[in-house]
């Protein structure tokens, strides 16, 4: 937490200055400090699928008020405390990344939010009591975008509601996606701006006679 503290300072979102993150900038020289450690800090970048969900979340907080809810793939925790600021009753941050985790913890405290962070693999594993179920920024890679979109249908199937925020990536799952709305956030991963704007979704079921997904 020490290196979080002393090389990612607390920052503004765009787009929402009402929440501060411990974002990377240009000084921080995160690959040449993490080396091996964390090759893709993506945890100390806002991108544009979780700028768009935390916005709509705080556009519209009857999404997620006294819910039970899940931020997939937290990374900074952003999603998770939109959703805490939106009046969910518990926001679970699954980051499987240690240090992801540990900036999820101080960017928590530094929004006066409570989250429950696990650092487990959920994909596989047994599904926590939820509501609803925020993933931002999960389908950039073929392999990851296919996992989760199985572990989105299994947490449909246990009936909870999904929603996904992606700014138009080419594994997204679109036969199952229906958009919400869209925000002009920009994608800022990996410190490089974008002007794609973040698209919110619902994540719902195949209809009969559709084919799987791009991502199987």
């Amino acid at each position: 937490m020490h290196f979080i503290r002393a090389n990612l300072p607390l920052t503004a979102v765009p787009s929402r200055p009402d929440i501060r993150l411990h974002l990377a900038t240009p000084s921080s020289g995160l690959s040449r400090l993490l080396g091996e450690v964390s090759p893709s800090p993506y945890w100390a970048f806002c991108w544009g699928g979780g700028l768009a969900i935390a916005r709509h979340l705080l556009d519209h907080p009857d999404l997620v008020r006294g819910e039970r809810v899940l931020d997939f793939g937290s990374g900074s925790g952003l999603v998770a405390i939109a959703a805490a600021k939106a009046g969910a009753r518990q926001v679970i941050a699954a980051e499987i990344d240690p240090l992801g985790a540990a900036a999820i913890s101080l960017n928590a405290d530094a929004n006066g939010v409570a989250l429950d962070i696990i650092g487990d693999d959920l994909v596989d594993a047994a599904l926590p009591d939820i509501d609803v179920v925020l993933a931002g920024d999960t389908f950039y890679d073929a392999a990851l975008g296919a996992r989760a979109t199985g572990f989105l249908g299994r947490c449909l199937d246990a009936g909870a509601r999904i929603l996904v925020g992606d700014p138009g990536r080419p594994h997204l799952p679109l036969q199952r996606l229906r958009e919400l709305a869209r925000y002009p956030v920009g994608d800022f991963g990996d410190g490089v701006s974008s002007i794609a704007p973040g698209v919110v979704y619902a994540f719902g079921r195949l209809e009969a006679g559709e084919g799987a997904s791009r991502d199987g």
